[in-house]
């Protein structure tokens, strides 16, 4: 475990050897991360996937940098067919540690075969034509396009339960069960598969779905295998008659059937003339609303053109507007610091402030920049000293935007403010910004190099460049 702030190995101390960091709370965090990582590798092992992931997430909110909690949180969502997730897991930790990471196999391993990638992109998308389907009321279309989805990617759990959901709504029970069981056989944990499987238990009449056994009422067994529900007779001895009414019964039913099949090519050429007629229906529909989608894509060509000349004008007005108000700005300095010693010097920094500072070095004239190098050059160590100090005490206090703001602008008016060039270094790394921290620092070393802050600041690049 390395220090925080330093980088130093850590040893048993409550403090880090080579800074004096106080690191009790630091190894609290990494100790509980590393403690969920290992609840939730527990978990993945007896198929608890949606525990794991819970305890996963939570290892990752404590340390972002857990290596070993992110890659085994993308082999999760690999298992339960969710491949954007786990590809993604495994990036970003990739992203941390480039080197000895084992995110890299899974990733080349995955990227290696494009035929899967592919197979598993249309059964997302077939699950998410299918989801919106079910929310437009539609059910008859998204339970074929889910049927498709699980055998292509069997382990997609999302689209499972929705095919599961959808028996359920047609009350289709054996075939919601089976789904479910096969859910249930992929993450025993999940509360949403559990969930229905109650429902389906209860819609069935069974007191307990985990139960495989019979239930005996007044005059017959009720068997229960698998899917298949079997009532046996006890001891019971029926009539002849009855005997006599059963077989002309199933006479009967033999007869339709055989009538059924007899009528089935006349059924089914007239299931065709009407499945054609439909199709027609379609095809002019279609060219219809193709029709209608050209004029619209005409129309939205039209509208941008005009959107086009109407930005135009508008970055003109502002162009024209932005010169004005800066020339406005730099009169008003102008007028304060021609007053001599009663001149406010925190009115013309507020002035100086509100003129664009890319207007002034891209678009100014020279007229314009003379006048405004002269004044920042008369008032600006002062107005670069009260910046510094306002900076500063953010800086303190912890304020780190503020700060970068405030002695940002102390460097902007005197560049050989050493102070603070320096403290907005700090401010920078202090905020995480490790690019602009050791730009800063560089311009430390090159405009003050015999200075302390000089020795400093190359000790800071060289930890960065660490990382």
């Amino acid at each position: 475990m390395n220090c925080y702030k330093c980088g130093c190995s850590l040893s048993e101390k409550e403090f880090c050897t080579n800074c004096g960091t106080d690191v009790t709370r630091y190894k609290e965090v990494m100790y509980l991360s590393n403690y969920f990582y290992n609840e939730g590798l527990e978990k993945a092992k007896i198929r608890d996937l949606t525990g794991a992931i819970s305890s996963l997430n939570q290892s990752l909110k404590l340390n972002k940098k857990n290596i070993n909690a992110r890659n085994l949180l993308g082999l999760i969502y690999f298992e339960i067919g969710e491949t954007v997730s786990a590809l993604t897991e495994w990036v970003i930790s990739k992203s941390y540690q480039a080197e000895k990471n084992i995110a890299d196999d899974y990733i080349t391993k995955v990227q290696s075969n494009p035929a899967l990638l592919e197979k598993m992109d249309n059964a997302v998308h077939k699950y998410n034509m299918a989801l919106d389907y079910c929310q437009q009321g539609i059910y008859d279309m998204p339970a074929i396009q889910l049927r498709k989805v699980v055998q292509t990617n069997p382990k997609l759990l999302c689209a499972r339960l929705l095919l599961a959901l959808l028996y359920i709504q047609s009350e289709k029970w054996p075939q919601a069960r089976e789904q479910l069981e096969i859910c249930k056989s992929i993450d025993i944990g999940n509360t949403t598969v559990n969930r229905y499987l109650h429902e389906v238990d209860e819609a069935c009449g069974l007191e307990d779905s985990k139960n495989i056994g019979k239930k005996r009422t007044e005059n017959a067994i009720t068997l229960q295998s698998g899917n298949d529900t079997i009532i046996q007779p006890v001891n019971r001895k029926e009539p002849a008659a009855l005997h006599l009414f059963l077989n002309v019964l199933i006479g009967l039913i033999i007869g339709l059937a055989i009538g059924w099949f007899l009528l089935a090519p006349l059924r089914m050429n007239m299931e065709n003339n009407s499945m054609s007629k439909e199709l027609e229906d379609v095809r002019e529909q279609l060219a219809i609303k193709t029709a209608s989608l050209e004029d619209l894509e005409a129309e939205l060509n039209r509208t941008n053109a005009d959107k086009d000349l109407l930005q135009a004008d508008l970055e003109a007005y502002e162009g024209n507007f932005g010169v004005n108000d800066a020339n406005k700005n730099l009169m008003l300095a102008a007028t304060e610091y021609n007053k001599g010693a009663s001149m406010d010097k925190a009115l013309i920094a507020e002035y100086l402030d509100s003129i664009d500072i890319e207007f002034v070095e891209n678009s100014a004239t020279e007229e314009f920049l003379a006048l405004y190098n002269t004044i920042k050059a008369s008032v600006g160590p002062s107005i670069s000293a009260t910046y510094y100090n306002s900076g500063y005490e953010a800086l303190r206090n912890l304020d780190y935007l503020v700060a970068i703001n405030d002695l940002s602008k102390a460097v902007y008016y005197d560049e050989n403010n050493a102070e603070a060039l320096y403290a907005l270094a700090n401010a920078y790394r202090e905020n995480k910004d490790d690019e602009n921290a050791r730009a800063t620092y560089v311009l430390v070393t090159e405009r003050f190099p015999e200075s302390e802050k000089a020795l400093k600041a190359q000790a800071y690049i060289a930890e960065i460049d660490m990382r």
